[in-house]
C-alpha cells in the first residue's frame, strides 16, 4: 500500500474490487494526490459518491466523512451539507456519467445556478457500463453497446457541435475542466484548482471501461487495446490535430472556463440574505 493510500484511504477498500484494466483507480488516485498536494487532511474533506461503478468504488474508502446518493441526487444532498457544513470543510463528488449528465442533470445545473461551493469528478465510462453495458449520454456515436448492437445513433453530450461543459458554463459554474484518466499531473492540477474554487466546480474525466465498452465497441478486453484507444483520442485544448484523420470522437483535454472566485458562493450568500433579514425585522 503507498502513502497515499496509507494516509487517506481505508485498508479493508484497498485494493479496489474494480475491474482489472479499469481507469477508475486512476481517477481515484489523482483527487487523493491533488488533496495531498494541498496539505488537506482526512478531515478537511467530506467525499460524497452516487451509482453505479464510480460510486461503488469510492463510497466509504476515504477514511474521513463518506456519504452517497441515490441516483443523480447527490448534489441535493450536498448542497443541503455546504450550508450546514463550516466553509472551510471541502466537499468533494465522484460520480458518473449517468449520474452527473443524465438523470441528476437538473440537480448539477442548479448547482452550477447557485454557484454552490462543490468539486465534482465526473467518472466517465462513456456508458451505463455497471448494468452490462448499454449506451449512455457521452458514448460515442457509431460505437456498438449492449443496447446499440448495429452502432449508438442518438445525439450525445460530446459530439455534434454540443458540449456539455458550454452547458455548464451558461449554467453559472466558474471552473471546469477535461482530462482523461490516462493523463498525469496536469489532471491533477486541474483538480487543484477545483477544490481550491469557491464555488461550483466540475472536472470531467472520461475513463477506459475494460470489460464491457471495449468488449463491444473494441472487439477485445485486452487493457492495450482499450489504452491505446483513450491515448489516440487524447489531445490538449490548444493542440492542433487533423481531426478526419482522427475520427469523429476525441477528449480535448484541458482547464476549460477558469472564473474562480469570481461569483457569490451560495452557501454563504444564503447567510448574508438571512442575516440581513434578521437585522430588517429585529
Amino acid at each position: 500500500m503507498d502513502y497515499l493510500a496509507t494516509k487517506y484511504l481505508r485498508p479493508r477498500k484497498i485494493p479496489s474490487t474494480a475491474c482489472s484494466g479499469c481507469g477508475l483507480g486512476q481517477i481515484h488516485k489523482k483527487v487523493v494526490k491533488a488533496i495531498d498536494e494541498l496539505g488537506l487532511d482526512v478531515g478537511d474533506v467530506v467525499w460524497g459518491t452516487g451509482i453505479g461503478c464510480a460510486g461503488r468504488q469510492t463510497f466509504a474508502t476515504w477514511k474521513g466523512d463518506n456519504f452517497a446518493g441515490t441516483h443523480g441526487r447527490v448534489y441535493a444532498l450536498a448542497t443541503g451539507l455546504r450550508i450546514a457544513l463550516p466553509p472551510n470543510k471541502k466537499i468533494i463528488l465522484t460520480v458518473g456519467d449517468g449520474d452527473a449528465f443524465g438523470i441528476g442533470f437538473n440537480h448539477l445545473l442548479n448547482c452550477a445556478r447557485r454557484n454552490v461551493d462543490l468539486t465534482v469528478i465526473v467518472c466517465d465510462n462513456l456508458g451505463y457500463m455497471s448494468t452490462g453495458g448499454q449506451y449512455g449520454w457521452t458514448t460515442p456515436e457509431g460505437y456498438r453497446t449492449d443496447s446499440s448492437p448495429y452502432g449508438m445513433w442518438e445525439p450525445n453530450w460530446m459530439q455534434g457541435g454540443r458540449d456539455v461543459l458550454n452547458i455548464l458554463r451558461e449554467a453559472g459554474a466558474t471552473f471546469l475542466a477535461r482530462h482523461t484518466s490516462i493523463e498525469g499531473q496536469e489532471a491533477v492540477e486541474s483538480i487543484k484548482k477545483a477544490i481550491l474554487n469557491k464555488g461550483f466546480s466540475l472536472v470531467h474525466m472520461p475513463y477506459p471501461c475494460v470489460t464491457n465498452f471495449a468488449e463491444r465497441a473494441l472487439g477485445s478486453r485486452r487493457p492495450a487495446v482499450m489504452y491505446k484507444w483513450f491515448k489516440e483520442r487524447t489531445v490538449k485544448l490548444n493542440e492542433r490535430v487533423d481531426e478526419k484523420a482522427l475520427g469523429d470522437i476525441y477528449f480535448r483535454t484541458g482547464i476549460y472556463y477558469d472564473a474562480s472566485n469570481s461569483r457569490p458562493e451560495f452557501a454563504e450568500a444564503l447567510r448574508n440574505r438571512v442575516a440581513e433579514i434578521q437585522r430588517r425585522f429585529r
